[in-house]
């Protein structure tokens, strides 16, 4: 991405109000499933413009997420990390049309760490929100998010980068 275009879909999210995600809720290490929906809350842990599906995308973080992306301790994320992904199609900016902002809204999506519960996809369990409700997939649909996920073992299965330097 241009500098230029990540400015533009930082400004954007930025936009959209920060505060929202400035407080993080505390949530239990091993919270109870499938209910534990406050992501709305948490913080951003980092951002991403999928350029083949035209998403903007936020990643969010748990507590457990955001302490161990400022320790830098990503390598191998700690069980309870939950991150959700939070995407738009992607739209221009009604008044300053070079800046990719986020449009309507595409989905919230989860990654749940629990080594030993979720052991034959990494250590990852694969969802989505529904409204505040995270339902967990399937062993089948979490096995097809894990295959995309597999080129990323050296982080951990994860693709966002941090951006909490």
């Amino acid at each position: 991405m241009k500098p230029s275009m990540f400015a533009a879909v930082l400004l954007s999210i930025a936009a959209l109000g920060a505060a929202p995600f400035a407080g993080a809720e505390s949530v239990p290490a091993n919270p109870p499933q499938p209910e534990f929906g406050a992501y709305k809350d948490w913080r951003v842990i980092g951002i991403s413009h999928r350029l083949d599906k035209k998403l903007v995308r936020v990643i969010l973080g748990n507590d457990i997420a955001i302490q161990a992306a400022r320790s830098g301790s990503t390598k191998s994320w700690p069980d309870g990390t939950i991150l959700a992904k939070v995407g738009w199609k992607e739209s221009s900016h009604p008044n300053w049309p070079q800046a990719v902002v986020p449009g309507e809204f595409a989905g919230a999506e989860a990654m749940v760490k629990d080594s030993k519960k979720y052991a034959q996809t990494g250590g990852w369990g694969f969802g989505h929100w529904v409204a505040d409700r995270l339902e967990m997939h399937d062993q089948e649909k979490s096995a097809t998010c894990f295959a995309c996920h597999t080129p990323m073992k050296d982080a951990d299965y994860v693709y966002t980068v941090p951006a909490m330097k």
